[in-house]
């Protein structure tokens, strides 16, 4: 807030200073500790939530709450950052070429290096195992027990499927009851993979968490290799009769587009005041949403 000369309140996360505020954008992780007490005050508050998060149990949460948003007239949309709005718009694109998908498989191809708040989300999610959608369900799975070789956009990678956001969310936008989502990486990583299934007890530990976290790294990608790296997002959508179709886009820097699509949906709450209730990023703002972002390109459907 000084680097940028904005005013600024600190306050407990749990007893929240929400005076004289109509829309809240919650962009402080992990969202495990931040989230629900974030949504519950603006929810006692009368105040519009949306936030950058990427967990999965944030996003059951905040669904949870749609009856006491909507009886609040609160806007809820977790969810607005690079999670998950591009593959969001992708699954919702998706299931309109495809009405009668019964399987969604989401991912992206990056090569960005982690900020500091990302890697400690992703300490506190290796005791926990991958997450699929089976028949409506999240299930778990051992990590890297889901894998293929999937072209993004940029030629062919070897990716597991991993706990990403869409999980929830897509099931949310798309009603489709079975969803993957893989992420591209070299396949030298399988041999970790495998370990983190064998560490899973001893990775939720507290004390271990800490020393992980407290080697994350400091600060977060340059503008420069920003720049460089930009992503490719895919996602398939299949029905019974065995009918593919695949939709590719290109866009900037996770965390440029989580700045852009993040106050884009601000600015589209603020404008248009949409009806109280839980909303994915498609939902609130269209499936052209992510199209709309700088750096992205169009998102084709094959």
């Amino acid at each position: 807030a000084a680097e940028l000369d904005l005013p600024f309140r600190v306050f407990d996360v749990n007893k929240p200073d929400l005076s004289d505020v109509g829309l809240l954008l919650q962009c402080a992780g992990p969202f495990s500790a931040t989230g629900k007490p974030m949504i519950d005050a603006c929810l006692r508050a009368g105040v519009d939530y949306l936030d950058i998060t990427g967990e999965i149990s944030v996003f059951e949460y905040a669904h949870d709450q749609h009856d006491r948003a909507v009886a609040q007239n609160v806007v809820i949309a977790p969810g607005v950052g690079f999670d998950v709005i591009p593959t969001d718009c992708v699954a919702a694109t998706l299931k309109d070429a495809l009405p009668d998908a019964n399987h969604l498989a989401l991912g992206f191809d990056s090569r960005m290096k982690m900020s500091p708040g990302t890697s400690k989300t992703s300490v506190e999610s290796l005791g926990n195992g991958g997450k699929i959608r089976r028949g409506g369900k999240i299930v778990t799975v051992p990590m890297g027990s889901l894998s293929r070789q999937i072209d993004f956009g940029a030629g062919v990678k070897w990716a597991p499927a991993i706990p990403w956001g869409d999980v929830a969310t897509a099931y949310y936008t798309t009603g489709i009851p079975n969803i993957e989502v893989y992420v591209a990486t070299s396949p030298s990583a399988k041999r970790g993979l495998t370990l983190v299934n064998i560490l899973r007890p001893i990775l939720r530990l507290s004390v271990l968490q800490q020393m992980m976290k407290g080697r994350a790294p400091k600060t977060g990608p340059t503008p420069e290799s920003r720049e460089r790296t930009p992503v490719h997002v895919w996602g398939e959508a299949r029905n019974d009769a065995g009918v593919v179709r695949v939709a590719r886009v290109k866009t900037a820097n996770g965390y440029d587009l989580t700045v852009t699509g993040s106050l884009a949906c601000v600015q589209h709450v603020l404008a248009n005041r949409p009806s109280g209730g839980y909303y994915t990023p498609s939902q609130l703002c269209g499936a052209d949403l992510v199209t709309k972002l700088p750096g992205s390109s169009d998102l084709v459907v094959e």
